[in-house]
């Protein structure tokens, strides 16, 4: 036992030892780039790596997002060609974008005590910084994110043959943001740079070419702006935001053609009241139209409206308003359902009288029922295919299909759209209009139903413009008949201004101070301190409630500089 005890205490204390004897370094990093007219260059990377101990091989960082103009995202296009040893063995690797950088993951045979080196081929589409007065290559050679140290480091970049005589270069060492100066040789178009001593771990090699206009060829307005959207694909979302509440508008929310034009109708549509036509013009059951039905049952002799005089200030006069039950419950039997809720709200428990300030705090409730109701008679009517309240589905699953390609991309390819800063919420903002806009579009009414529309748009039309003699040729009783209609469709105080001097009596429904003559416009103005004032009542909640009640860059150029500027640099690690 105690021998088992000595063997396995050794086995440990062993590979203790080496494990603290496994390391690696890099014996050399070397660069040759080519730089070509349009600004793009070919990497070719040599990295000399002393593994001590069993390694697999290597990871290498590259950065290729950047921040850009206005706080934009600016990538550079990288594409790696091919990974291979020093004999020109291709190399097993896998490349992808993860957090801002492109990822090789490099598998190296062979690599226990012993030396290796190896070659990363890729180009970069963008490598080259365009300036109004200048060109620049600025460009991390190594990258400043190697854990270990680096004994040596070179680069030899080539410019197009007619940058002869014309570029001016320098290179930086060390850890990140050092100023200490690299070697720096041009011979004719071309710029060699090296260490003149080790880096040490997390140092690197940078360098910083400055071109004259004309050496290279800028890249024109759509060049620029494929880079741009290449570089902030969260740009596309308005458009496919487009692209997807487009169609599904089309299938499903699109009103079939009336097959007729607006002309002036004398009176509603059949069977169809304020509160619906209201509703059926803009597909939402807005305050006026809620008021309406208040109206309308006074209209109708379900209900008396008095006005009280509470106090008078000078010219202003504070009132109140009482609500008098003149038909019960058992006389309820014709009123449509959303009236009964009207009707059982404002008389609660048996009530025949109810003030405006009985109401606050206590109607918001009737207020969401009394919506779903008068929706439901109007799909009973059959005037909707798709109702507002359907249709919400519709746009939530648009706004569902827009959102999925970026949460799939960034979740399975690793791209990172936050990177666009205030660009990506403009176009979150902008995308999110474009769906909120379509969604008050998906409804879709049927055929019945834009016919019934074009009725009540013609009895609108007509309430604007009716003349004085028409009027004198209809009935007495047209002027309150018709007024809650006018609430509805918002025409009530040009309702009421048209029958100046035609109706002489008050109606009988609503107890005010009219003084010794009766106006219809000055009765219009009463009528609507109180729907205002009710209107506030109906809404009104407890603060504990929580329901609102239903209404609703540049880079450096010659002379700054620093180590781990530029394009480019990134690190790595061995495994």
């Amino acid at each position: 036992m105690r021998t088992l005890l000595w063997a396995a205490a050794i086995t440990l204390l062993v590979c203790s030892v080496h494990a603290q004897e496994r390391s690696w370094r890099i014996a050399d990093f070397s660069a040759d780039i080519d730089v070509h007219k349009d600004g793009s260059a070919d990497v070719n990377e040599r990295i000399s790596l002393v593994f001590i101990g069993p390694f697999h091989g290597i990871h290498r960082y590259i950065p290729v997002d950047y921040i850009g103009p206005e706080g934009s995202n600016y990538s550079l296009f990288l594409r790696v060609s091919n990974v291979t040893d020093e004999e020109g063995q291709s190399l097993k690797y896998t490349s992808k974008r993860q957090a801002g950088y492109r990822v090789l993951t490099i598998m190296i045979p062979g690599a226990t005590d012993t030396s290796k080196r190896i070659h990363i081929l890729y180009s970069v589409r963008n490598a080259a910084k365009f300036f109004e007065d200048h060109d620049e290559f600025y460009w991390n050679v190594t990258g400043n994110g190697w854990p270990v140290a680096i004994d040596a480091a070179a680069a030899y970049v080539r410019f197009p043959p007619d940058a002869e005589g014309k570029v001016r270069a320098q290179a930086f060492a060390g850890v990140y943001h050092s100023n200490e100066k690299a070697m720096t040789d041009i011979q004719r178009s071309n710029v060699m740079t090296q260490t003149l001593n080790p880096l040490p771990a997390r140092g690197g090699l940078t360098v910083d070419v400055f071109l004259p206009k004309g050496v290279l060829e800028s890249p024109g307005p759509f060049t620029k702006a494929l880079w741009f959207v290449g570089s902030n694909p969260i740009m596309f979302l308005p458009v496919i935001a487009f692209a997807v509440m487009f169609p599904l508008w089309w299938i499903k929310g699109r009103d079939p053609q009336a097959g007729m034009s607006v002309a002036p109708m004398y009176e509603p549509p059949k069977d169809m009241s304020p509160a619906e036509m209201g509703t059926l013009i803009d597909d939402s059951t807005d305050p006026r139209d809620i008021t309406s039905i208040l109206v309308d049952l006074a209209v109708r002799g379900y209900i008396k409206i008095r006005e009280e005089q509470v106090a008078q200030m000078l010219v202003f006069r504070k009132r109140d308003y009482i609500f008098v039950q003149l038909k019960g419950p058992e006389q309820w039997g014709d009123l449509a359902p959303f009236e009964r809720v009207m009707m059982e709200n404002l008389f609660p428990g048996g009530a025949t009288e109810t003030h405006i300030a009985d109401l606050r705090n206590r109607f918001y409730v009737a207020i969401q029922p009394i919506k779903s109701y008068v929706m439901s008679t109007l799909k009973e009517k059959g005037m909707y295919t798709l109702d507002p309240e359907s249709a919400h589905g519709y746009w939530i699953l648009g706004a569902v299909i827009t959102a999925a390609p970026f949460v799939l991309t960034g979740y399975f390819f690793h791209v990172d759209f936050t990177q666009s800063g205030v660009w990506m919420a403009g176009t979150i903002a902008l995308a999110a209009i474009i769906i909120l806009l379509f969604s008050h579009l998906m409804s879709a009414k049927s055929l019945k139903g834009v016919r019934t529309r074009v009725q009540i748009l013609g009895f609108q039309e007509f309430m604007n413009r009716v003349d004085a003699d028409r009027l004198k040729r209809m009935p007495p009783d047209t002027f309150e008949k018709y007024l809650p209609f006018a609430m509805a469709l918002g025409v009530e105080h040009r309702w009421a201004k048209a029958f100046q001097g035609i109706v002489q009596n008050p109606p009988s429904w609503y107890e005010g101070s009219y003084g010794p003559n009766f106006n219809t416009w000055l009765f219009m103005h009463d009528l609507g301190a109180m729907t205002s004032d009710t209107t506030s009542a109906f809404v009104s909640t407890p603060r504990a409630s929580a329901d609102a009640g239903g209404f609703t860059g540049s880079g450096g150029s010659s002379g700054g500089g620093f180590s781990g500027g530029g394009f480019g640099g990134g690190g790595g690690d061995a495994f």
